[in-house]
């Protein structure tokens, strides 16, 4: 994915090109015309889709009228505390500050300008979130949020070149200028866009195995749970223009993806009382942490799978989830009236279940810590039917990424901005800190939606300041 001679003549130009329409490529689209700039969004599937589809399409913000309307009473200095505490105070604050401040308008605008028919989630809490803040489309998938905003750019009249496989930009590794792309067509024809200004909202590097292993090395051999296109290429193509790249070993697992089914289960059935056993009948770690620690340790475990074990109520909250309807579709839910039905239908020995069942129950009643830190105070006891999903650990998404200021501009290391590259998403260095343990559900939606609309209102004004420059 080399960077080309900017001295090209294109076969086209536009004042701004954005690269990948996902969630945050479509943002920034939609925002850039807002702006009144006329924008080209390049992707290189035949049907756009990318991390955002893979989603349950939960988006964190604080302020936003839903709250209002419910009565929730938070605040983007709330919602930035979390962010930053959920990463051990080891990502960016004032990222976590000015995103915040973005969060509530990006949502509001996303109902009321997009047209997207979110909802409030406020039957339960994903570990780290303070406040009911996390917003989704009624079928909780991705699918949704991104069939809305793909309406709304075929409203906006936005050109979206689909089977557009970005194969290199053209720009000065002096200055960090980029003048366009070369697209290359699945049958190996290629057309040059320039551009004046231009957003890489294409996502992280999973789907790039050598990059795996070198950033996350203890992911290298796990299932990969996100989009094949997730090459790397924004953070490769901004190193090559100079810029500067942070906490690259951070990235989005989930401890529980069913197994072999490859379905997700909702997580809340954690943290609605539910915890994870081993082969051996045993729990192994916190459940409540957050799904993206859990995926290692759930692969740490023998055959590299766990059993989550839940009851009925964390049942009625999953099946609002798409993702959790589509497990029940393929068998992943197996359910059972007593521990000793548990035991018959998941193979796990009887006495070391019945163990498991005790030590929680008696943990809940003592109101006290286990030895890896789960406090089962504020959930109800399980009680039958039980229900037990074979689940495996995954790697979803890499967080880290491009350093971008308050308006989506790529930086270099000292801190000066490229002169018209922009990122978002993926692309993007994202707010979960250095590791998998900072992941605050919702982060990668989070930055699609707020990031991709700094971007475009940015690419607008630069490109709009250089027309009225040279008029």
């Amino acid at each position: 994915m080399p960077i080309l001679p900017a001295d090209h003549a294109f076969d086209v130009s536009v004042p701004v090109l954005v690269i990948g329409a996902g969630a945050c490529g479509l943002c920034a689209a939609l925002t850039a015309k807002e702006g009144g700039a006329e924008v080209m969004v390049l992707e290189r599937d035949e049907t756009p889709t990318g991390s955002s589809t893979l989603s349950t399409c939960l988006i964190p913000a604080a302020t936003t009228r839903l709250q209002r309307d419910a009565g929730i009473e938070d605040t983007p200095e709330r919602l930035a505390a979390d962010l930053i505490a959920k990463a051990k105070n080891q990502s960016d604050p004032e990222m976590a500050r000015w995103v915040a401040e973005a969060s509530g308008p990006t949502v509001d605008w996303l109902m009321d300008s997009v047209g997207l028919p979110l909802m409030l989630i406020t039957e339960f809490k994903y570990p780290g979130q303070s406040e009911y803040r996390l917003h989704s489309s009624p079928n909780r998938t991705g699918s949704e949020l991104m069939a809305g905003l793909l309406e709304a750019a075929g409203r906006a009249g936005i050109d979206i070149a689909t089977s557009a496989h970005v194969t290199g930009l053209y720009g000065d590794r002096a200055t960090g200028r980029v003048s366009g792309a070369r697209i290359t067509r699945p049958d190996g024809r290629t057309e040059d866009i320039g551009c004046g200004a231009l957003i890489l909202a294409c996502n992280g590097y999973g789907g790039n195995p050598e990059m795996v292993r070198e950033f996350v090395p203890e992911m290298a051999d796990a299932l990969y749970f996100g989009h094949a296109g997730n090459k790397g290429d924004a953070v490769k193509w901004g190193l090559d223009l100079g810029a500067a790249v942070k906490d690259m070993a951070s990235y989005q697992g989930h401890g529980t993806v069913t197994h072999p089914h490859g379905t997700l289960l909702f997580y809340g059935v954690m943290t609605e009382g539910g915890f994870l056993v081993n082969l051996a009948g045993r729990r192994f770690s916190n459940e409540a942490r957050g799904y993206s620690e859990q995926a290692v340790d759930v692969i740490a475990q023998s055959g590299h799978v766990a059993w989550a074990i839940y009851d009925e109520g964390a049942h009625r909250i999953g099946v609002k989830f798409k993702d959790y309807r589509d497990g029940m579709e393929v068998g992943a839910m197996k359910s059972a009236e007593t521990i000793e039905g548990v035991a018959g239908i998941t193979g796990l020995p009887l006495d070391a279940l019945r163990k498991t069942f005790s030590d929680v129950e008696a943990l809940h009643d003592a109101h006290g810590e286990d030895e890896w830190g789960r406090d089962f105070t504020a959930c109800d006891v399980l009680e039958p039917p039980y229900y037990a999903v074979r689940v495996t650990g995954a790697l979803f998404h890499t967080q880290g990424g491009l350093v971008v200021d308050r308006h989506a501009r790529v930086l270099r290391e000292d801190g000066s901005a490229l002169p018209n590259l922009f990122a978002g998403g993926g692309a993007a260095r994202g707010l979960s800190g250095p590791s998998r343990w900072g992941y605050l559900s919702g982060n990668g939606l989070l930055t699609a939606t707020t990031l991709g609309r700094l971007a475009g209102r940015a690419a607008a004004e630069l490109v709009k300041e250089k027309a009225d420059a040279e008029a």
